[in-house]
């Protein structure tokens, strides 16, 4: 693709990058046949290749273009960073990078009004703190019964009790585990359950009581300074852990794995932080990259149940992980059933299941048709966004798939 950058305008470093990526496409439309809101709603600009043109036309003509305008913002708005136009784009055109600079580019451009500030503010705040976001969804459940229809599926059932993990100092192995920032008030047991497995295999894992939210969060929410301020944060609770011998960080949830993976790169020009976040990035381990690499037969488990098998969008196309769970979860005897489209994503994207409600919901449902084709016990993934949100159509019951793991184990010694 052909740009117009002045050479003043290439000073800038984003320019550079989005020069960059922009002559890397060759604006062949493959990116949308595997777009999910292109195939939705039919509209080029909600594709990957329009929003590459709106982006292109928005930091080349930021000031004279007048069709630039808050639409503008609303087809970037509604992409779902699900990165499946990058897996299946010929030209390697790294896209989400791109869409990171042109939604700073129009937010300056088309500022939002004060109600959707005021709102994206708190959803941040709230949400990025593990302690803010158990209190409400506590709150919520008690009044989910008042709230209006639309509010009343966000409202996920209590979750069950975690059960105790084991004490650490058990194994010469350790490593680190991400807790999040939404997950322990939504399903505290997904962590539990991945160390009493990790426990199994000889190898203790313990969380860094300084570490946070990954930053994801603030990031894609556009408030990047934040999300990096995170970052730093928790690059400074682990590194004593990491120089103490700790062997990996481990995520359960795909979109905090995806983000810490990029640390090195967010960092790479921050001259206080660049090194130790490239070595973090390097020690940042999905669950399942853990698992996969271990003699799983030592565990001698059988799974009864049927699962079906959601993977997510950011271990599939951003972690390159796809396939990984299901090998797993076929060694250690589950039975999994077919899933159509398994590439696509479920509509969950972060925060769009909540600032993109309707197109979210659209998504979700015909997820949910392709998962439970195959009449499934269960329908497992890998990251919580994408488990809360299939879970909200209150149909298949829907967990984490380390869950699946550790109930089978516990029931295989009870029985």
């Amino acid at each position: 693709m052909q740009t117009h950058f002045s050479a003043t305008a290439l000073q800038d470093p984003g320019i550079r990058e989005a020069d960059r990526i922009l002559r890397s496409c060759v604006h062949c439309g493959f990116c949308n046949a595997t777009c999910p809101t292109y195939q939705l709603l039919g509209d080029e600009r909600d594709g990957p290749r329009g929003r590459i043109y709106l982006i292109k036309a928005l930091l080349e003509h930021a000031d004279t273009d007048p069709r630039i305008t808050a639409g503008t913002r609303l087809h970037l708005d509604r992409c779902l960073t699900c990165r499946n136009c990058e897996t299946t784009c010929p030209s390697g055109v790294e896209y989400h990078r791109l869409l990171d600079i042109g939604r700073v580019a129009i937010e300056a451009r088309v500022p939002r009004g004060l109600r959707e500030r005021a709102f994206r503010y708190l959803l941040r705040r709230v949400m990025g703190s593990a302690r803010a976001a158990t209190v409400l969804f506590r709150v919520a459940r008690g009044v989910r019964p008042l709230l209006p229809a639309s509010l009343r599926d966000k409202v996920p059932p209590a979750p069950p009790d975690p059960g105790e993990r084991p004490q650490p100092g058990r194994h010469p192995r350790r490593m680190l585990i991400l807790e999040g920032c939404v997950q322990p008030g939504l399903s505290p047991n997904t962590n539990a359950a991945a160390a009493r497995v990790l426990d199994r295999l000889g190898i203790d894992l313990q969380p860094a009581a300084a570490a946070g939210c990954c930053g994801a969060l603030d990031y894609h929410l556009n408030a990047q300074r934040s999300g990096l301020d995170r970052a730093r944060a928790n690059i400074d609770a682990w590194w004593p852990e990491i120089e103490a011998g700790a062997e990996a960080i481990v995520q359960t949830a795909s979109g905090c794995g995806a983000f810490v993976k990029e640390y090195g790169r967010l960092l790479a020009d921050d001259p206080a932080y660049a090194e130790k976040a490239a070595t973090v990035s390097r020690r940042a381990r999905d669950l399942v990259e853990v698992l996969q690499k271990e003699p799983l037969e030592r565990l001698e488990l059988q799974g009864a149940e049927s699962l079906a098998f959601h993977c997510p969008c950011t271990l599939q196309h951003a972690q390159g992980l796809g396939g990984a769970v299901e090998t797993v979860l076929s060694r250690l005897g589950f039975r999994l059933t077919p899933v159509a489209d398994a590439h696509l994503c479920c509509g969950s994207g972060g925060t769009n299941s909540i600032t993109q409600p309707t197109l979210a919901r659209r998504l979700r449902d015909r997820k949910m048709r392709a998962l439970e084709a195959g009449n499934p016990e269960r329908i497992v993934t890998a990251n919580i966004g994408c488990q809360v949100h299939l879970a909200s159509a209150r149909r298949t019951p829907v967990r984490h798939w380390i869950e699946a793991v550790d109930s089978a184990l516990q029931h295989q010694e009870t029985s």
